[in-house]
């Protein structure tokens, strides 16, 4: 089943129907009774599209995190901005973070509950930064919990293959572009073949313990609760999931294998998160005066993934000719003598056209450049990213809007280009599409800023929100 795409209604059509009613008022209750935070550590600022009125953190000494322990949100992230690093560094941020969330625990008396929040196509540094994470908060061997199901993007994971919609075809993830991803590429859309891949066989695909849609649809939580007990101490467990229904199913079995004396490290994508916090499924979307400032000013998208659909979406928000494109010519960044010229342009054409008014998206050359390497690879990534960065750092006027598009350039936007610490999410702009409102450190206090997956929306998604915000 692993390499076929089927039409999504032909297979989810086929599958059990839903636990019969809601358990989000019971997982609120057992959050309010475990009197503990959880903390999402976030390895791009995406995993923030299903949340709403939590705050994002995005430097983590051990007094903000003890500050932040002591709130009144049931959690908080934590931008890590891990996916951008060589596996190395990304261990290292792991054990620091590992290492203040305990001492930061310990001076407040509050038990956390941590979630690595990662991509929803199965990109990232697994398992290394979860194992370091673990280790630095002396958790020893804890087992996985692996969720990379996500609702909004149209990532579900049945008979434990994981699925990308793409149109109305459910794709195997391995048959999909992000599966050839210079840095994070996999060969493997049955989970339990891709786990023994990111681990190299110390984890055989044998070994990795699965939870059915049947366990969970028709046994519900105690079943899934029981499953969760066999898992070894050091070992893997996969969860199916194809709604939210099912989320809630998998929380409260949580709850009920914790009292069991269970406990795991989770990675999972943003759906999971929503459920463990307890929050509402809304449907509500953000409009134009939560999202656009008053005024004269021109707005302005930075666009930096490469993926298939943001190139598709760029394409077609250019062709409207209602915003002013800017291309970044990657391939002058990677020459000393062309770079500071490059950059200096973009930034003085951005300048002025967002100044006289004009919308503007500046955008990176659609020719991807990639390493030798995947260190090689990420170093030009964050070449690019900081060339990005520049141009938000020297922008003279206050955008009328601001939308990043791609996890790592939102990220980067964030914390190097508007020195973003604290930011509260206020909602979605588009399913899967956060806003935050940036803190009073920022560039540009009480801003809503629009923090767009490379890989989420249609292909017109960026035209509608440009259509929107127009003036």
């Amino acid at each position: 089943m692993e390499d076929i795409a089927v039409q999504q209604k032909n297979l989810l059509d086929k599958l059990p129907t839903d636990w019969p009613y809601s358990l989000l008022g019971e997982i609120q209750e057992e959050i309010g009774q475990a009197k503990s935070k959880v903390v999402i550590l976030d390895d791009d600022p995406t995993g923030t599209q299903t949340s709403k009125n939590i705050p994002v953190l995005t430097e983590w000494s051990v007094a903000t995190l003890a500050r932040e322990l002591k709130g009144e949100e049931p959690g908080f992230f934590v931008l890590t901005n891990s996916r951008s690093m060589a596996g190395g560094e990304a261990v290292n941020l792991a054990l620091e973070l590992g290492n203040n969330l305990l001492l930061a625990s310990s001076q407040t008396d509050v038990k956390l509950s941590v979630i690595s929040r990662s991509d929803s196509t199965l990109r990232g540094h697994y398992p290394d930064e979860v194992n370091a994470l673990a280790k630095a908060m002396q958790k020893g061997e804890l087992p996985h919990l692996l969720i990379p199901f996500f609702l909004e993007g149209g990532r579900f994971t049945i008979d434990d293959v994981h699925y990308v919609l793409e149109k109305d075809r459910l794709v195997p993830a391995a048959q999909t572009g992000f599966a050839r991803d210079s840095a994070f590429g996999f060969s493997h859309s049955d989970l339990r073949l891709w786990v023994e891949e990111k681990t190299a066989g110390r984890v055989t695909a044998d070994q990795v313990v699965s939870v059915s849609l049947t366990d969970i649809r028709m046994g519900g939580p105690e079943k899934v609760a029981d499953i969760f007990h066999t898992v070894s101490s050091s070992g893997v467990c996969v969860v199916n999931a194809a709604s939210y229904r099912d989320m809630e199913v998998v929380v409260k079995a949580l709850f009920l294998a914790s009292r069991r004396g269970r406990e795991f490290l989770t990675r999972t994508a943003a759906s999971f998160v929503r459920t463990c916090l307890g929050l509402e499924v809304s449907r509500e979307l953000l409009g134009r005066e939560e999202l656009a400032r008053s005024g004269g000013n021109g707005g302005l998208f930075i666009v930096g993934s490469y993926v298939e659909k943001t190139g598709r979406q760029l394409e077609k928000l250019l062709q409207t000719g209602s915003v002013q494109g800017l291309e970044l010519d990657v391939a002058k960044l990677m020459e000393r003598d062309t770079r500071k010229v490059e950059i200096s342009r973009i930034i003085g054409q951005s300048n002025t056209l967002i100044g006289a008014g004009r919308d503007t998206v500046v955008y990176t050359s659609r020719d991807l450049i990639t390493g030798g390497s995947s260190e090689e690879s990420l170093r030009i990534g964050n070449l690019v990213s900081a060339s990005l960065i520049d141009v938000v750092r020297n922008l003279v006027t206050q955008p009328r809007y601001l939308v990043a598009k791609g996890g790592i350039t939102s990220s980067d936007v964030a914390t190097k280009g508007l020195q973003v610490k604290r930011a509260m999410i206020i909602g979605q702009v588009q399913p899967g599409v956060p806003v935050w409102r940036l803190g009073e450190e920022s560039a540009y206090p009480g801003m809503s800023y629009i923090v767009y997956p490379g890989n989420v929306g249609s292909d017109s998604a960026l035209v509608e929100i440009s259509t929107m915000l127009a003036k």
